[in-house]
């Protein structure tokens, strides 16, 4: 007798493409065969699906704003079973106490999560962050059993140049999963960038991008996140020319949890690219297999013999209709949740300190045609415009076409502050403040007046981190993030009641539902995806990775 029987459904056999009908037997979490079995519990799966668990081969828990175990309780339901987290955010602040913290909380939750080491802390020379994280600080977590190799390496510039820093860290980790991050990365710079020993990529905008990094020997992450959507972008393109779809997996990279809920996970990639022409065994096939093969995940990936009991029972395999999820045959359900969190050290509780904040800080020049960040719709990439801009005796005074975008320093008390015209936010009658900021988490603001952006930033500080919306000098909703400024200790459904509030109250100061006005936001910092950014620093050309003059 196997503990549980999955009796009567259709098994999807995503190593021949295939249906299988017939009984799936678990016993001990293990998958102990498939055929005709009688069980200690049996339930009837006739008429239903039953793929592998699926596998985000890229994501930054952090995204979630929730810790480890609310995010578990969030994505599991979608099915997902197993990610591949890299902690960049959390170490940039905290550097080895926040390594330590992701392992802590990771360790004994439903979900499987896996971890690579931060590669690049901080990801550009051109900002402040709160910590250092080398090639030496990574040789104690090396071998962790559930470490991977090398995370996203950002600063594909000092690979080039043969900085010696990254490649030690790239020597470290031979032998292991080195993960890319090379937007628009092409020709021989993209070759010595894969020769140094990466060998997978997430930012990929469009299928002629991805193709060629694939045929340089990357494998490719097709990401569909809140801000970066690139599903569409990519399988069609795909769909042409199939014979390169192994090579091919699927990551979320960064997701807010009410876009989980309303689209799903992992699970939505794959409706995506059914509805875009995918047949739906490749499709799950992409969710399961082939990023468990590109990880070295042997244990799970298929429903074979043997595996890890990750299912996932669809009432439809074409609308990826989720009703039962299963982890090493333990049906997922809220009793699962129902434990205590792994405890957090108090440094990890005090990380924003601000010094300085004044107003003179953010003005910015505005004679002639000055440096703009275009926003575009539905990607994180932005265009470097020069723009003649609102003014008034010189100073840039932002309108609705217009915002005020602001970055502080708040790691190490330098004082730093910058300010940039940011075309295509939209808010009007106020300022929206985050300490979620791409990749060193500084506060970023942005608004149409220099009061309600220090009144926010302001707010922040006493928050230790979040979000925070004011308008007309007074604080119309706040979401604390008391974890290096990036993790709520509420639940998950505290925080996605929090956040449902604040969008609508963001949607009414003018910015357009066709973004999301915190996720966006938290981009505009990034100096290491195209083409102009803003850190505490100052203004940075990503495209020919240089800080400009205003």
């Amino acid at each position: 007798m196997c503990e549980l029987v999955l009796k009567n459904g259709t098994i999807v056999d995503v190593k021949n493409r295939k249906l299988i009908r017939g009984d799936l037997a678990v016993s001990d979490g293990k998958i102990i065969g498939i055929g005709t079995f009688s069980g200690k519990q049996e339930v009837d799966c006739q008429g239903k699906y039953l793929c592998p668990g699926f596998i985000d081969a890229h994501v930054h828990i952090e995204s979630s704003m929730a810790a480890p175990l609310e995010f578990a309780k969030a994505v599991m339901p979608h099915g997902t079973t197993t990610v591949i987290a890299d902690p960049h955010e959390l170490v940039n602040v905290k550097g080895n106490e926040a390594m330590k913290y992701i392992l802590d909380a990771t360790e004994d939750i439903p979900l499987s999560v896996y971890v690579m080491m931060p590669s690049s802390i901080p990801a550009t020379p051109f900002e402040t962050n709160g910590a250092d994280f080398t090639a030496k600080d990574m040789e104690q977590w090396k071998d962790h059993k559930r470490v991977l190799g090398l995370g996203e390496v950002m600063c594909y510039p000092a690979v080039l140049s043969g900085d010696p820093e990254i490649l030690a860290k790239l020597r470290l980790c031979r032998g292991m999963i080195i993960d890319g991050h090379a937007p628009g990365l092409t020709g021989e710079d993209l070759k010595a960038y894969v020769e140094a020993g990466v060998m997978t990529e997430h930012e990929c905008t469009s299928y002629e991008e991805a193709r060629e990094k694939c045929h340089a020997g990357m494998k490719i992450l097709v990401r569909e996140g809140s801000a970066a959507r690139n599903v569409e972008n990519i399988i069609p393109g795909l769909l042409k020319e199939p014979q390169d779809m192994k090579h091919y997996m699927f990551c979320t990279d960064d997701k807010h949890l009410d876009t989980i809920e309303n689209e799903g996970h992992i699970s939505y990639n794959v409706r995506r690219s059914i509805q875009l022409g995918m047949d739906p065994l490749d499709a799950v096939a992409m969710a399961t297999e082939h990023a468990a093969s590109a990880y070295g995940l042997n244990q799970i990936g298929t429903l074979e013999t043997g595996k890890d009991a990750d299912i996932v029972v669809l009432g439809s395999l074409e609308e990826v209709s989720v009703e039962q999820v299963y982890r090493k045959g333990r049906l997922v359900n809220d009793a699962m949740f129902d434990r205590q969190a792994a405890p957090i050290a108090e440094s990890m509780l005090h990380t924003v300190v601000l010094s300085g904040v004044s107003k003179d800080k953010i003005q910015v020049p505005a004679r002639g045609k000055v440096p703009v960040i275009g926003m575009v719709s539905g990607q994180i990439v932005t265009k470097f415009l020069r723009e003649e801009v609102p003014s008034c005796e010189g100073w840039f005074v932002p309108n609705r076409e217009y915002s005020k975008l602001c970055v502080f320093e708040r790691h190490r008390g330098t004082g730093n502050a910058k300010a940039a015209p940011l075309k295509g936010y939209g808010i009007t009658g106020g300022a929206i403040a985050t300490s979620v900021a791409h990749d060193s988490h500084n506060i970023i603001a942005a608004g149409d007046n220099d009061d309600d952006i220090l009144t926010a930033v302001q707010m922040m500080e006493k928050m230790q981190g979040g979000y925070v919306l004011v308008s007309g000098g007074e604080v119309k909703g706040t979401l604390p993030l008391p974890v290096a400024g990036l993790l709520s200790l509420g639940s998950s459904q505290e925080i996605q009641e929090n956040i449902d509030d604040m969008l609508k109250k963001a949607w009414d100061m003018g910015i357009s539902r066709e973004i999301d006005p915190f996720i966006t936001l938290s981009f505009m910092a990034l100096p290491v995806i195209p083409e102009l950014r803003l850190t505490d620093l100052g203004l940075v050309d990503v495209t020919h990775f240089k800080q400009i003059e205003t």
